[in-house]
């Protein structure tokens, strides 16, 4: 065990002192983001935009994707996105909506249908209309207010009200990371982003928990420590464990962004960011925050020297 520790049990490093440059830096980063979502707006999945879902499976062995796209081209149906799933021969085409309401995706599937009649089974055809994209819109956004909600409470309950603006400040500041990431790159963002995004919710709500829990302990054990050296030293008592939890994830998410194929490939590249997005916030923006919440009064004298209450929980 111990040649496996990337991080020393006893570490003395100084974080606090870093939150002169961590906030400003997250803060430009989410002014950042804010702006790439109104000027260049996320490029919305078919479960959003509305759209045809099509999952084939070809019968004479694997598929040729590059020529299932150009025949698919050739049918003029738009943006058609055309990926592997599975097994080598399982293929979901994803085409954009079509006009004429009802009449015009029918015309679609039936084009689809009529091309690859004898050489694939269809397994499953579904179209999304813009109503039902609309609400599924509307779920997740609901979704992930109602989760940020909750977090707000739990903490509320189980630690002091600072505590809960914290969390809440270092949850936010992920999610807007992420949907800015999005932005940026384009990557395709449907039901399985909303799920990437309440799943980092719940990693670095889990990672600003444990640092949280130890500040509470030495809290009560160093009651004359100033908070910034007392922030220090419950950060750093948790650092072996945050780093080793985050580099393990982030290996099990690396090999499923390069094996699991293209269509988790968004949703583990999202997650790879909210892990590292999640585990630099519980550090340098979640333990900061309540220096400027007063979680504790500074002294006015400049002793610094640690006393340990004698008897303490």
């Amino acid at each position: 065990m111990r040649l496996m520790r990337l991080v020393p049990e006893v570490t003395h490093f100084g974080f606090m002192i870093n939150r002169r440059f961590s906030f400003p830096l997250s803060v430009l980063a989410i002014v950042s983001s804010i702006a790439m979502f109104f000027v260049i707006g996320l490029n919305y999945g078919i479960d959003f935009r509305g759209g045809i879902i099509i999952e084939i499976q070809t019968t004479d062995g694997p598929a040729d994707i590059s020529a299932i796209r150009t025949r698919l081209k050739d049918l003029n149906l738009g943006d058609v996105q055309v990926q592997t799933f599975g097994a080598p021969d399982d293929v979901l085409i994803r085409i954009e909506r079509q006009e004429g309401a009802e009449e015009g995706q029918q015309r679609a599937v039936a084009l689809v249908r009529d091309e690859f009649a004898d050489e694939v089974n269809f397994r499953r055809i579904e179209a999304v209309g813009p109503r039902v994209s609309g609400e599924l819109a509307q779920a997740g956004t609901i979704a992930v207010l109602a989760s940020l909600f909750a977090v707000l409470i739990y903490i509320w309950f189980r630690f002091e009200w600072q505590f809960a603006v914290g969390a809440i400040v270092a949850t936010v500041h992920d999610v807007i990371l992420t949907i800015g990431m999005f932005a940026v790159l384009q990557l395709d963002f449907g039901l399985s982003s909303i799920a990437a995004i309440l799943t980092i919710v719940g990693y670095s709500l889990n990672d600003t928990v444990v640092v949280y829990d130890r500040i509470r302990e030495n809290l009560r054990k160093y009651k004359k420590m100033p908070l910034p050296e007392l922030l220090d030293l419950s950060i750093n008592d948790t650092l072996s464990r945050t780093t080793m939890t985050s580099l393990t994830t982030l290996i099990a998410l690396l090999a499923l962004y390069i094996f699991g194929g293209e269509v988790i490939r968004s949703f583990t590249f999202a997650m790879i960011w909210g892990i590292v997005v999640g585990t630099y916030s519980s550090i340098f923006i979640a333990a900061p925050v309540l220096i400027y919440l007063k979680l504790r009064p500074q002294p006015e004298s400049a002793d610094s020297t640690p006393e340990p209450e004698t008897g303490a929980a």
